[in-house]
């Protein structure tokens, strides 16, 4: 390379150096203009270069010895027009790729020294791959090949349309089943549930990487290995398919991104419609597994094209657009620095003006995506290890990963700042300066939360003691001191008679001894026996008086159980019905921790009625709770019940964040018939918005940093 310099400052010609002679040659899908193209195949790299009819018929030509022969053969026998430049810059081009043979001790030495500058120490690799990292297990390609023809009818298009069909048919029959299929999700919210998620989500990725082997191997494609990639120290299988870019036809190489994604929804739609017609029990639930894992997950997370998954390249090759990340990014790259800065930098490839606004669109969207996704697993990182560890690697993801790439293109814009036109410079300054007058203008003047007015005064009805029932009222108004509901117990009852019957016969005895002088002791000890059973019977009456359940106040009954029929038995638990006073009403409101304390005693509050039409109430907060709720006062502000709040899985109706109850007092007494849920709006002081942020990130820092 060093004798191709010296050509480029007038000496006399020199050969080229030798191309590596292990390097292929491959065609590839032609360029977006129509013109052909190839790939370079680099196989101790396993990399892959692609060049266009130009950089071809050079290399075609390498073997003349050089540039000079070269450039006059291309001249000659071809309709292009080169100078020994572009020679040249090819040349450039594979030497940092290290194409070239090295035949000489200085060219030895060079890519040495080039290995070294690029072998990584052990702790800039464990930065890199202690989220994600890959162990080959199997080189499955002779396998493969054997299976490749009796496999051959899955990729026929009777199997494609079969498949269909089934899943059509499952996801009819399990639409029909919607409440026992929801209510199978909410029964699996458990330990045991999680780890047979685990293990179908397992399964599910496994046909997803063989549905990518398959295709490959089907289209000549070789599969160098297969193995367990640790996403964030989660074990899931993975496929080498790389050399799918051997392919010049991108159809067949989307097919091949595409098989897992395929694979798992195939087998989403066979297990939805095996857990239609399975009987209840173990195996209708792994159905149940496979079928939610299978649809979730290769939707939500396959089909991104913000990372490196199978949407992404699916996406690439159906753009026909190679590098596609790379490429976009440096297109926002320059976007960026010609847009703030006002710089007039060459933009890295030349599109038509919607494409690269299009892919700059793109890549900012990768870019927000990406910060999302390192700030969750920053989070998911800190609190999977313990406390010290996560937050060393809590620290290494932040700044390595979001921190260090925005770093680095600041540096470049402080070094090239005497090329900031003046203009950008105060726009910059301007626009910054207002998002902080933003943030520091008291604006937010109100606190939100989940309500539900409520009378002040309701009771459940509930029965004392197991009993039958014998009436019941209708639903409605109801006075003090009306009878709501008359049970009967039938064992109580008998008990009663029974005394009562010992009593008359104590008192019968009682009567045979009168005139006797001898029977004193006797006599003491009937009196004694009639007692208790009188006794007894006064207990069972008034344990009788108890199932005549009636008003406590005046007010109206309401919910009155629908399985109740007369001569039905009822339990102490069941609730029978509720008796609310429609006199008197008031409201509690559920404010979040962040907020609660922006609330005062005597702040104005304004609720809308979510299922009463549009009312609206007006209140002043009268009362504010010192503790977090454990569950929610009352079933309909469950997010599982159509509520608004949301709460962890299972029936105690426990919130997943921390709640306050703010209690409000109604200025005008609405016309209501029962509990309504609502939306309110506090009026609180002003308060800005940056201040809140800084106090809430303190907060977490005070209260992460006790060990």
């Amino acid at each position: 390379m060093d004798r191709l310099l010296e050509l480029a400052t007038g000496q006399p010609p020199v050969e080229v150096p030798l191309l590596r002679q292990e390097l292929r040659l491959v065609a590839a899908a032609n360029n977006p203009d129509g013109s052909p193209a190839w790939l370079i195949q680099d196989p101790a790299s396993n990399r892959f270069f692609r060049i266009d009819w130009l950089d071809f018929e050079i290399l075609s030509r390498w073997q003349r010895g050089s540039v000079e022969a070269i450039v006059n053969s291309v001249n000659r026998e071809t309709t292009l027009r080169i100078d020994e430049n572009q020679v040249l810059g090819l040349a450039g081009f594979l030497q940092r790729h290290h194409l070239f043979q090295a035949r000489s001790a200085q060219s030895v030495s060079g890519l040495i020294d080039e290995a070294r500058r690029r072998k990584k120490s052990w702790l800039t690799w464990l930065v890199h791959h202690y989220l994600f990292f890959r162990i080959p297990l199997i080189r499955p390609q002779a396998l493969l090949a054997r299976w490749r023809r009796p496999l051959a009818w899955i990729y026929m298009p009777a199997t494609a349309w079969l498949v269909v069909v089934v899943s059509l048919v499952g996801m009819f029959l399990a639409a029909r089943q919607w409440d026992g299929f929801t209510g199978t999700l909410v029964e699996q919210l458990t330990l045991s549930g999680a780890v047979s998620f685990a293990l179908a989500l397992v399964f599910s990725k496994c046909i997803h990487e063989l549905g990518h082997a398959l295709t490959a191997t089907h289209y000549g494609v070789r599969v160098a290995h297969m193995g367990i990639a640790l996403l964030v120290m989660f074990p899931m299988p993975y496929t080498d398919t790389s050399e799918s870019w051997k392919l010049s036809d991108p159809r067949q190489r989307m097919r091949i991104a595409a098989a897992g994604i395929v694979a798992e929804l195939a087998l989403a739609g066979l297990a939805t419609l095996a857990w239609s017609l399975a009987p209840e029990g173990a195996f209708r639930n792994a159905l149940f597994f496979l079928a939610t894992t299978s649809w979730v997950l290769t939707l939500a997370v396959n089909l991104s094209p913000f990372m490196r998954f199978d949407g992404y390249f699916i996406l690439s090759d159906f753009l026909d657009f190679p590098n596609l990340h790379e490429r976009a990014a440096a297109l926002a790259q320059t976007w960026s620095r010609r847009f703030f800065l006002g710089w007039r930098d060459p933009w890295p490839e030349e599109f038509p003006r919607l494409k690269t606004f299009a892919l700059v669109l793109f890549a900012i969207v990768t870019w927000i995506y990406r910060l999302t996704v390192f700030i969750a697993i920053a989070w998911v990182v800190y609190y999977y290890f313990f406390k010290v560890l996560g937050i060393l690697l809590f620290l290494v993801e932040i700044i390595w990963f979001i921190a260090l790439p925005i770093w680095r293109e600041l540096a470049v814009w402080i070094n090239r700042r005497n090329d900031i036109q003046s203009s950008r410079i105060m726009a910059g300054t301007a626009l910054l300066g207002s998002a902080l007058l933003l943030g520091l203008v008291p604006w937010q003047t109100s606190v939100s939360g989940g309500a539900w007015i409520h009378a002040l005064r309701q009771t459940v009805i509930y029965s004392p003691i197991p009993g039958k029932l014998v009436s019941a009222s209708l639903p409605g108004p109801v006075a003090r001191g009306a009878s709501l509901f008359r049970l009967s117990s039938p064992d109580i009852a008998l008990d009663a008679a029974r005394s009562q019957v010992l009593a008359d016969a104590r008192g019968a005895e009682l009567r045979g001894l009168a005139g006797q002088e001898d029977g004193e002791a006797q006599r003491a000890e009937l009196q004694f026996q009639q007692q208790k059973f009188n006794a007894e019977v006064k207990l069972y009456q008034d344990e009788l008086s108890r199932l005549d359940l009636t008003a406590p106040f005046d007010g109206k009954l309401l919910d009155i159980d629908d399985g109740l029929s007369p001569r039905a038995w009822v339990h102490p638990r069941q609730a029978l019905g509720v008796l609310v006073d429609t006199r008197s009403w008031a409201a509690d409101v559920l404010v979040e921790e962040a907020q609660i304390a922006r609330v005062s005693v005597g702040d104005r509050v304004q609720l809308m009625s979510l299922r009463s039409g549009l009312q609206t109430f007006e209140g002043k907060v009268a009362g504010i709770d010192t503790t977090k709720l454990a569950t929610l006062p009352h079933p309909l502000l469950d997010a599982q019940n159509g509520g608004p709040l949301a709460t962890l899985p299972g029936d105690k109706h426990v919130p997943t964040q921390a709640l306050y109850r703010v209690r409000v007092t109604l200025n005008q007494q609405p016309d209501l018939a029962s509990v309504t849920l609502a939306h309110a709006i506090i009026h609180t002081e002003a308060k800005a918005w940056l201040p809140t942020v800084f106090e809430r990130v303190l907060a977490v820092l005070v209260r992460e940093s006790g060990f």
